[in-house]
């Protein structure tokens, strides 16, 4: 019997018995934030309200200790304290969101923050408590699609939204209603965002820079849709969603590179001739590479309450979710009359198109289906809080197409863990405790790189590409001690110290071939171990009246640390005529143990107006990540950062005022360059006006980028050849009723 046939008859037994009557007890889908005090970011819905349509990464990038690594404007996975990728999951409504952005830099995160009650950001590696190989924290997206409390009566909203920058618009709507003493919510997303514009000259095309403003292939539309519904009582609470999202955005470097080996051969040798530069750029253009995704998400949570014996009450769930995301080219698609006019009579192009027609016909289908289970025993008394949860998943990751660098893997996850929390005299501690067993399976095509390359005419030599067959089980121990104690009556500490192990991911152990995102050809490897994070925090907390501060500093020694590294140009050049991989660079995925350091401070005062309240807040930011053995700089570490802000509110108007100078980054890995700092000024104001019944308008502007700055993301792939949006104005209008 399968593990997840074992969760599924505990909980049919568990739903069996009587239900008696207790109070219920209403937390959202982590703890509370007031009972985790150092790691956690919250932000909620009013301050999402005044801010543009973005990604997840550049939705938070402003908190401390928080960042993104950007692919243009519709791709922003979150960073937190230097760790990235698998290291960082994201969840919805405590669930694990199973897409396909940790393969691939130029995925998006499968969420939607649009109707979103709050954001929980979880830092370092105390995340555990809550999904397994959280080594650099997880983020959690809020909303009430399954309601744990009853609606009151019928409510909703609408939203509408215009930006400059890219020409874009956005539309929203939610509604809520009881009826029937049931809770029905509905809420959705339509978004259509063209090509973004950046302070001109900012944009470098083969090394050099362009008179271009326009980043071509940035644009990005969407539709999605949540229907959630639920019964509640003093029994506990039972409901289901159904979330459904079509999204389409381009790929602005991808397009440039897709499907040209000998040009990628051309960048590095003669990137600098302008003959070369021109025909690049000619050939080139007016392509269209871009990727559409569809998921599909059926989610049924409850929680039953069983009185007040042993077990006090038994969270659970089940989900299931379907996701794909297909990579095309354009040409393919209803424009190769305009290709056919651009090429006319110039046969050396058509010749070079047709040779490469692989990569620029064929698309790329990414796809994960997954399902999870999992249950949370509370077994609570008048002295702690205490819990066993278990879980269970599997995930299938498939990559079929031209660009199908790796086989398909399946993967299984089983957790057991014990969480406690309680007050031990004048201090408050915290512990938990979680096993995972982790099982991946895949398979390698052995030599494929070579042999394509090198005999790709030879017909005698097709079909002695060998699969080989690999299965994999990790069993990783994770846990966590926080201790807080008040010092005085305005200033307290928090000392954490956390284990916790990675089992690597399917991308680490199984990738093998050309990943022209990032314009190399990645190779896993089936040799790696987990990883291994043994973190130290302390934070310092003070609260005296209106003024407020917090200085947080940490340390992460990460033994066994997964990264990609890229050959050497003498590497390459020694191996050149063997092994060209396309003309892309050679990148293996490798370990090294590896330390993080770093620190987060925030100082802030409140100043009681006649009207209103001013808040000033000031803030610094910085994490330096080596290797332990070389001294060497992981690759793209968040640069130094520092923030200052007021924010005004009165009655039913608000404004803000932010800045922040970001560093530059010098602190670079082997092969790596260098970026430039740059000064983000951003402006918001917003005002309510009540309708009567009920109803509230609510209109907003914002100025982002208010300076028009040339900003590049040091921790993005495409740092150079896509920059940060210019200055961006825009409009946001929502009537709740």
């Amino acid at each position: 019997m399968k593990k997840h046939h074992i969760l599924i008859l505990i909980l049919s037994i568990s739903s069996l018995s009587h239900a008696q009557d207790v109070e219920e007890v209403v937390t959202s889908a982590l703890a509370d934030p007031s009972q985790i005090e150092n790691p956690l970011h919250l932000v909620k819905s009013v301050d999402l309200e005044s801010e543009p349509t973005t990604s997840l990464g550049e939705a938070l990038d402003n908190l401390a200790g928080v960042g993104s690594a950007d692919y243009g404007a519709a791709i922003g996975q979150p960073i937190i304290r230097g760790l990235s990728g698998a290291r960082i999951k994201v969840l919805n409504n405590g669930l694990v969101v199973r897409d396909v952005s940790g393969i691939g830099a130029d995925h998006p995160n499968d969420i939607d923050l649009s109707n979103a009650t709050q954001v929980e950001v979880v830092r370092g590696p105390s995340s555990l408590l809550y999904a397994n190989g959280t080594i650099g924290g997880i983020i959690n997206i809020v909303d009430n699609s399954i309601a744990k409390t009853d609606f009151d009566g019928f409510s909703g909203s609408l939203g509408y939204e215009m930006q400059e920058v890219n020409d874009g618009s956005v539309s929203t709507y939610n509604f809520q209603h009881n009826v029937a003493g049931l809770n029905f919510y509905l809420s959705g997303l339509d978004s259509d965002f063209e090509n973004y514009v950046t302070p001109r000259g900012s944009v470098i095309e083969d090394g050099m820079r362009t008179d271009e403003s326009i980043v071509m292939n940035s644009d990005s539309a969407a539709e999605t849709g949540k229907f959630g519904v639920s019964k509640t009582g003093d029994w506990g609470y039972i409901g289901m969603s159904l979330s459904s999202a079509e999204r389409v955005h381009g790929i602005p470097f991808h397009g440039e590179e897709h499907g040209h080996d000998e040009h990628h051969d051309d960048d590095h040798e003669t990137m600098d001739e302008d003959e070369y530069e021109g025909e690049e750029h000619d050939e080139h253009e007016g392509e269209r590479i871009f990727a559409m995704t569809d998921s599909d998400i059926f989610t049924l949570q409850g929680s039953l309450n069983l009185g007040n014996g042993l077990v006090n009450k038994v969270d659970y769930f089940l989900t299931s979710s379907d996701y794909s995301l297909m990579e095309q080219h354009a040409e393919e698609h209803g424009e190769e009359h305009h290709d056919d006019e651009e090429h006319e009579g110039e046969d050396h192009e058509g010749e070079d198109h047709d040779e490469h027609e692989g990569h620029s016909e064929e698309p790329t289908l990414f796809t994960n289906d997954a399902t999870e289970f999992g249950m949370i025993f509370d077994l609570s008394n008048d002295k702690r809080t205490q819990k066993i949860s278990m879980n269970f998943a599997e995930e299938e990751m498939a990559i079929v197409g031209e660009e199908a660098f790796m086989r398909p893997t399946m993967s299984e996850e089983f957790t057991i863990g014990y969480f406690m929390s309680q007050d031990i005299g004048a201090a408050h501690l915290d512990f938990g405790i979680r096993f995972d067993d982790i099982t991946r399976d895949g398979s390698l095509a052995e030599m494929h790189h070579d042999d394509d390359h090198e005999t790709m005419d030879e017909d005698d030599h097709e079909g002695e590409v060998e699969i080989e067959n690999y299965s994999f089980n990790y069993s990783t121990t994770n846990y966590s001690l926080q201790v807080s104690q008040g010092l005085t009556d305005n200033l307290s500490v928090v000392l954490s110290a956390t284990s916790a192990e990675r089992a690597p991911g399917a991308q680490e152990l199984f990738m093998n071939g050309p990943h022209l995102a990032t314009r190399r050809f990645e190779v896993g490897n089936v040799n790696l171990n987990p990883e291994k994070s043994n973190n130290l925090d302390m934070t310092l907390n003070y609260e005296a009246g209106n003024v407020f501060a917090k200085f947080t500093s940490y340390t992460n020694n990460v033994d066994d640390y997964i990264y990609l590294m890229d050959e050497t140009e003498e590497d390459h050049e020694e191996h050149e005529e063997e092994h060209n991989h396309g003309g892309l660079t050679l990148a293996e995925y490798l370990q090294n143990d590896a330390k993080f350091t770093g620190y987060e401070f925030e100082l802030g005062n409140s100043f009681q107006l006649e009207n209103g309240t001013l808040t000033a807040t000031v803030g610094l930011d910085a994490v330096e990540g080596k290797f332990k053995d070389s001294k060497m700089f992981v690759p793209r570490m968040m640069p130094k950062r520092r923030f200052m802000s007021l924010d005004y509110v009165s009655g039913d108007y608000s404004a803000g005022i932010s800045y922040k100078e970001v560093q530059p980054q010098d602190n670079v890995a082997e092969g790596e360059t260098g970026t430039d700092g740059y000064r983000m000024l951003d402006l918001d104001a917003s005002k309510s006006y009540d309708l009567g019944d009920g109803v509230t308008f609510r209109s907003s502007i914002f100025i982002k980028n208010l300076l028009d700055e040339t900003a590049r993301n040091h921790t993005s792939f495409v740092k150079n050849e896509v920059p940060l949006a210019g200055r961006n104005v825009g409009f946001k209008f929502r009537i709740t009723f």
